[in-house]
């Protein structure tokens, strides 16, 4: 998996950063869970304070589109955030079980 960030802006108002990014990949498609563990330990983030909004794919190409924002505290994160995009790509333990 390889990160090409397109556009890093700072929104003081909500007291996030807001990335776009591409990333490309080879085989399958990461799982949210893969591609977010990995954004953070590239750059240097707790898992607690970033969500991963959005990622759309292309047929054909082996790259995904995506935006992640980060706060600057769980809190922040937790007021602003609806609680689907909380809980998307979290593990089984830690969110709901299987149905």
């Amino acid at each position: 998996m390889e990160f090409e960030f397109t556009n890093d802006r700072r929104n003081e108002l909500l007291g996030r950063r807001e990335i776009e990014f591409i990333l490309s990949f080879t085989g399958a498609t990461p799982s949210r869970k893969e591609i977010l563990g990995k954004l953070c330990a590239l750059k240097n983030l707790d898992e607690s304070v970033v969500v991963l909004d959005s990622l759309k794919s292309t047929f054909g190409k082996m790259e995904l589109k995506g935006v992640v924002r980060i706060y600057d505290d769980a809190e922040t994160k937790q007021r602003l955030e609806p609680e689907h995009l909380i809980t998307r790509g979290a593990s089984k333990a830690e969110g709901e079980g299987e149905a």
